[in-house]
């Protein structure tokens, strides 16, 4: 069994090289993230599970280690091919309830976009399992005022990550992650 999460921290890079799995280390080094031997994993939040800083984050990884993550990517190389990866994380106001990370992976869409849309995403899963009531179809801004004004959701972000492709055949690699990290002395185990 593996303990839970207590920590969690948000990262995004870009990366560009001629060969493809380059441009994505490449991204990880810009996430400070590519000395981690990551796992990737779904969408839930634990509950408790603290939001911190990047920087208090990536100092508390070990190079080599395992560590779980919610990762969005996204590669082109494709010339002028805009390419976009975004992560969404939904927090419930009663922090025994787990919330919601969510991942996107796009081409043709902006950062800010991507952005929104995850975090709308996060929202709108977060909302549907506490029960509140609201139009799928209404804009992002009237959903995020129904959340807000229910008060069972404290809090919605994001964090994206667009490049445009790159000249010559580069890949141009964009990568967003929601990062977990253990509570000292834990370790992972099976």
């Amino acid at each position: 069994m593996f303990p839970l999460p207590k920590r969690v921290f948000l990262t995004r890079g870009v990366g560009v090289h001629r060969q493809q799995l380059a441009a994505f280390e490449y991204a990880l080094r810009d996430a400070d993230i590519e000395q981690q031997n990551l796992v990737t994993v779904s969408s839930i939040l634990p509950p408790q599970c603290e939001l911190i800083p990047r920087q208090l984050g990536v100092a508390a990884l070990s190079p080599g280690e395992i560590t779980f993550c919610v990762m969005a990517r996204s590669e082109t190389n494709e010339f002028g091919r805009l390419v976009a990866s975004g992560i969404g994380l939904a927090r419930p106001k009663q922090s025994s309830h787990y919330g919601y990370i969510s991942e996107h992976h796009a081409f043709g869409m902006s950062e800010a976009d991507a952005g929104e849309y995850v975090e709308d995403l996060a929202a709108s899963m977060l909302a549907s399992t506490l029960g509140i009531e609201f139009n799928p179809d209404a804009a992002w801004d009237e959903r995020k005022r129904v959340y807000e004004m229910s008060s069972l959701i404290v809090d919605t972000q994001s964090i994206a990550s667009a490049a445009v492709g790159a000249p010559r055949g580069e890949w141009t690699c964009v990568v967003a992650a929601a990062v977990f990290l253990f509570s000292a002395g834990d370790s992972v185990q099976s």
